[in-house]
């Protein structure tokens, strides 16, 4: 995805197998993380340094969800664990990653980590990839929204 193009049409389940269309995050801006797998060390800290941060997001309108191919099980058990107070979405077959262009690293052996900011109208204004700066994705995510909506 490049700056500028639309949020792709997909639905998944979340942790309590509830469905999640896109269309159902257009009219206030959103959040949409991408990360490898529930409960490793890089991971962890990256859904803990949004859940710090989740105020911030609400005040500014964001909606904010994580996206893996865990299954929502898993999903249930990790946000219970980390106390996280958003939804994430178990894209299990990878289908939504790849709608987004999220790449695999590490030789392909890692599934990508990749925040993507939309406006509103659902227009992508920023995203950040990187698989090791994992707290600076809520950072880039605050800085786009914060931009955008002054």
């Amino acid at each position: 995805m490049k700056i500028g193009d639309t949020i792709p049409d997909f639905t998944l389940l979340d942790q309590d197998l509830n469905s999640l269309k896109s269309i159902d995050l257009l009219g206030f801006p959103c959040v949409i993380y991408f990360y490898p797998k529930d409960d490793t060390p890089g991971c962890t800290r990256q859904a803990c340094s949004f859940r710090d941060q989740f105020a911030e997001f609400k005040d500014l309108g964001a909606t904010l969800v994580g996206v893996s191919n865990d299954t929502p099980e898993q999903h249930r058990i990790f946000q219970k664990r980390h106390r996280l107070p958003y939804r994430l979405l178990s894209d299990s077959k990878g289908i939504v990653r790849k709608k987004f262009g999220v790449e695999s690293n590490l030789m392909g052996l890692l599934p990508g980590r990749e925040t993507f900011v939309f406006d509103s109208s659902g227009e992508l204004i920023h995203k950040f990839n990187s698989q090791l700066k994992t707290e600076q994705h809520t950072h880039e995510a605050l800085a786009a929204l914060n931009t955008n909506l002054s």
